[in-house]
């Protein structure tokens, strides 16, 4: 049987070549993004290969386009093997700059959206008696760093969920997943807002410098087609792990967080980030 793949955010980046990684690999795989327009280089890709994988509009911050997308897949196959929740976007400022306008967006499109699209294509996997959703994280996910506090907060948000969703859907033959990727090379550090909050920010500093640092850590990140890797990796493991770390950047600051307390780790990040 078929088996038919949903991957969210694939105009770029980790979305990009997880949809073609799935396709590569015989899956149906449904490549969304919020704006269509932007989906002429996949689809090159997927013709020149001869792919089965079709682009379709998918914007996880409303109920209806999420209902719309999912209705066209069941309608069209029947199934959905596996879900990537990989659509998002990152947030600079620190938490007395952010609107609660600001923060509210970023936890509609990191979490609430992954939520919506879960309950409603939970019930399909149930039915099918499998499934494997993959939610993609961040090494942000279990560790704070200053002048992202809204993004962070939403991966925290969603490693809990993910957890959460092991325990529940896994009697009903359905795998979560969570990809904890450190700095990838991709446009997402080049297109985050920006939350800079009123004139003369005490802020302000401490932003731009979290904001330099971690644009040229991802000149020599890790190429996102790594990423596409793990999660083929996981997703065809009989047994998958609950957490896959991908980059020697992430690895190197969750082992330095479990040989550390709290405090030294404190002192360690605060060295790594603002150290000249």
């Amino acid at each position: 049987m078929e088996k038919v793949a949903l991957v969210t955010g694939s105009s770029s980046g980790i979305g990009f070549e997880t949809a073609l990684a799935l396709a590569r690999e015989n899956y149906f795989t449904y490549a969304s993004m919020r704006n269509t327009s932007k989906a002429g280089k996949i689809q090159e890709i997927a013709k020149k290969e001869n792919l089965n994988l079709k682009v379709i509009e998918l914007d996880v911050d409303k109920e209806d386009s999420i209902k719309s997308a999912v209705k066209k897949i069941q309608e069209q196959k029947g199934r959905i093997d596996v879900l990537v929740n990989n659509a998002g976007y990152g947030l600079f400022g620190c938490i007395e700059d952010i609107t609660m306008d600001e923060l509210k967006a970023q936890f509609q499109t990191n979490f609430f959206g992954i939520v919506s699209l879960i309950q409603e294509i939970a019930p399909i996997m149930r039915k099918q008696g499998s499934g494997i959703i993959v939610n993609i994280s961040s090494v942000a996910g279990r560790i704070g760093f200053p002048g992202t506090p809204a993004y962070i907060s939403s991966k925290f948000a969603l490693e809990g969920l993910s957890e959460c969703m092991r325990y529940e859907l896994s009697p009903f033959g359905i795998k979560t997943i969570i990809i904890e990727p450190g700095v990838i090379q991709t446009n997402f550090f080049s297109s985050m807002k920006v939350a800079y909050g009123k004139p003369g920010s005490p802020y302000k500093e401490i932003t731009e410098k979290v904001m330099n640092g971690v644009k040229m850590m991802a000149e020599m990140g890790t190429p996102p087609v790594e990423v596409a890797k793990t999660i083929m990796k996981a997703i065809k493991t009989a047994e998958p792990l609950p957490r896959y770390v991908v980059g020697s950047d992430a690895s190197m600051f969750l082992e330095a967080k479990k040989m550390k307390t709290d405090l030294e780790f404190e002192n360690y990040i605060k060295k790594e980030l603002f150290s000249d």
